[in-house]
Protein backbone atom coordinates (compact mmCIF):
# COMPACT_ATOMS: atom_id res chain seq x y z
CA UNK A 1 0.00 0.00 0.00
CA UNK A 2 1.09 3.43 -1.16
CA UNK A 3 1.85 5.78 1.51
CA UNK A 4 3.04 8.58 -0.85
CA UNK A 5 4.13 8.61 -4.49
CA UNK A 6 7.22 7.15 -3.72
CA UNK A 7 6.97 5.37 -0.41
CA UNK A 8 5.13 1.78 0.77
CA UNK A 9 4.47 0.40 3.93
CA UNK A 10 5.78 -2.75 2.78
CA UNK A 11 9.32 -1.01 2.33
CA UNK A 12 9.09 0.19 5.70
CA UNK A 13 8.57 -3.16 7.15
CA UNK A 14 11.33 -4.62 4.66
CA UNK A 15 14.80 -6.11 7.04
CA UNK A 16 16.90 -9.15 5.68
CA UNK A 17 18.16 -9.40 9.48
CA UNK A 18 14.35 -9.93 10.81
CA UNK A 19 13.78 -12.29 7.75
CA UNK A 20 16.33 -14.13 8.39
CA UNK A 21 16.00 -14.66 11.91
CA UNK A 22 12.48 -15.22 11.77
CA UNK A 23 11.25 -12.14 13.31
CA UNK A 24 7.98 -10.87 11.91
CA UNK A 25 8.49 -7.42 11.08
CA UNK A 26 4.59 -5.85 10.56
CA UNK A 27 3.64 -2.36 11.98
CA UNK A 28 0.45 -3.16 13.79
CA UNK A 29 -0.19 -0.09 15.58
CA UNK A 30 -1.82 2.72 14.65
CA UNK A 31 0.09 5.09 15.95
CA UNK A 32 2.97 3.97 14.13
CA UNK A 33 1.40 4.09 11.11
CA UNK A 34 0.30 7.49 11.66
CA UNK A 35 4.14 8.79 12.33
CA UNK A 36 5.04 6.89 8.96
CA UNK A 37 2.55 8.70 7.23
CA UNK A 38 3.92 12.30 8.50
CA UNK A 39 7.33 10.99 8.24
CA UNK A 40 7.03 10.04 3.94
CA UNK A 41 4.98 13.29 3.45
CA UNK A 42 6.69 15.99 5.43
CA UNK A 43 10.39 14.62 4.69
CA UNK A 44 11.19 12.11 2.84
CA UNK A 45 8.22 12.34 -0.29
CA UNK A 46 9.63 16.26 -0.81
CA UNK A 47 12.97 15.02 -0.25
CA UNK A 48 13.00 12.30 -3.10
CA UNK A 49 10.96 15.17 -5.32
CA UNK A 50 13.67 17.28 -5.34
CA UNK A 51 16.65 14.61 -5.22
CA UNK A 52 15.04 13.59 -8.36
CA UNK A 53 16.27 10.21 -8.19
CA UNK A 54 14.66 6.89 -5.84
CA UNK A 55 15.49 6.83 -2.72
CA UNK A 56 16.12 3.49 -0.95
CA UNK A 57 15.26 2.70 2.65
CA UNK A 58 18.01 0.45 4.37
CA UNK A 59 16.12 0.25 7.59
CA UNK A 60 12.30 1.69 8.43
CA UNK A 61 10.17 0.38 11.11
CA UNK A 62 11.73 -1.64 13.79
CA UNK A 63 9.64 -4.00 15.89
CA UNK A 64 11.28 -4.23 19.33
CA UNK A 65 12.69 -7.70 18.66
CA UNK A 66 14.50 -6.40 15.71
CA UNK A 67 15.67 -3.04 16.97
CA UNK A 68 17.04 -4.96 19.52
CA UNK A 69 18.79 -7.49 17.38
CA UNK A 70 20.27 -5.08 15.58
CA UNK A 71 22.06 -2.83 18.69
CA UNK A 72 19.17 -0.09 18.96
CA UNK A 73 18.25 1.92 21.94
CA UNK A 74 15.31 0.81 23.39
CA UNK A 75 13.83 4.61 22.61
CA UNK A 76 14.69 4.19 18.84
CA UNK A 77 12.52 6.55 16.36
CA UNK A 78 12.58 3.59 14.59
CA UNK A 79 10.48 1.53 16.74
CA UNK A 80 7.93 4.38 16.86
CA UNK A 81 7.84 4.48 12.82
CA UNK A 82 9.22 7.97 13.24
CA UNK A 83 12.78 7.41 11.44
CA UNK A 84 14.32 5.94 8.18
CA UNK A 85 17.98 5.20 6.98
CA UNK A 86 18.14 6.03 3.69
CA UNK A 87 20.74 4.59 1.57
CA UNK A 88 23.17 6.99 -0.40
CA UNK A 89 27.19 7.22 -2.24
CA UNK A 90 27.04 10.80 -1.44
CA UNK A 91 25.44 10.99 2.37
CA UNK A 92 26.44 14.45 2.60
CA UNK A 93 24.46 15.49 -1.01
CA UNK A 94 21.01 13.81 0.24
CA UNK A 95 21.42 15.76 3.56
CA UNK A 96 22.47 19.06 2.34
CA UNK A 97 19.76 19.05 0.07
CA UNK A 98 17.37 18.32 2.81
CA UNK A 99 18.69 21.29 5.15
CA UNK A 100 18.38 23.47 2.23
CA UNK A 101 14.95 22.78 1.87
CA UNK A 102 14.19 23.42 5.46
CA UNK A 103 12.61 19.80 5.39
CA UNK A 104 11.13 19.46 9.52
CA UNK A 105 13.27 16.70 10.09
CA UNK A 106 13.86 15.66 13.75
CA UNK A 107 17.05 14.50 13.58
CA UNK A 108 19.55 13.75 10.25
CA UNK A 109 22.33 11.78 10.99
CA UNK A 110 25.56 11.31 8.39
CA UNK A 111 26.67 7.33 8.59
CA UNK A 112 29.39 6.53 5.45
CA UNK A 113 26.46 4.75 3.51
CA UNK A 114 23.32 6.43 4.32
CA UNK A 115 21.28 9.45 6.25
CA UNK A 116 19.29 8.98 9.24
CA UNK A 117 15.94 10.97 8.90
CA UNK A 118 13.74 10.92 11.61
CA UNK A 119 10.44 13.34 12.04
CA UNK A 120 8.20 13.49 15.42
CA UNK A 121 4.58 12.84 15.03
CA UNK A 122 3.34 15.20 17.97
CA UNK A 123 6.18 17.13 19.07
CA UNK A 124 8.46 20.00 17.71
CA UNK A 125 11.02 18.58 15.42
CA UNK A 126 14.55 19.80 16.92
CA UNK A 127 15.96 19.88 13.75
CA UNK A 128 19.62 17.99 15.18
CA UNK A 129 22.74 17.27 12.57
CA UNK A 130 25.08 14.98 13.75
CA UNK A 131 27.80 12.82 12.52
CA UNK A 132 28.21 9.13 13.52
CA UNK A 133 31.63 8.56 14.87
CA UNK A 134 32.29 6.14 11.43
CA UNK A 135 31.43 9.38 9.43
CA UNK A 136 34.72 10.58 8.12
CA UNK A 137 33.44 12.78 4.99
CA UNK A 138 32.85 16.46 5.05
CA UNK A 139 30.09 18.49 6.64
CA UNK A 140 26.91 20.31 5.63
CA UNK A 141 27.57 23.89 5.13
CA UNK A 142 24.95 25.39 7.53
CA UNK A 143 24.30 29.57 8.29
Amino acid sequence: MNITENFTFAEFEASPRAKEHGILNVITDVTVRDAIVALCENVLQPLRDSWGRPLKINSGYRCPELNALVGGVPTSQHTKGEAADIECKTPVKLAQLAYDLHLPYDQMILYPTFVHFSHRLRRRQRGMICYNKSYKGPKLKTL
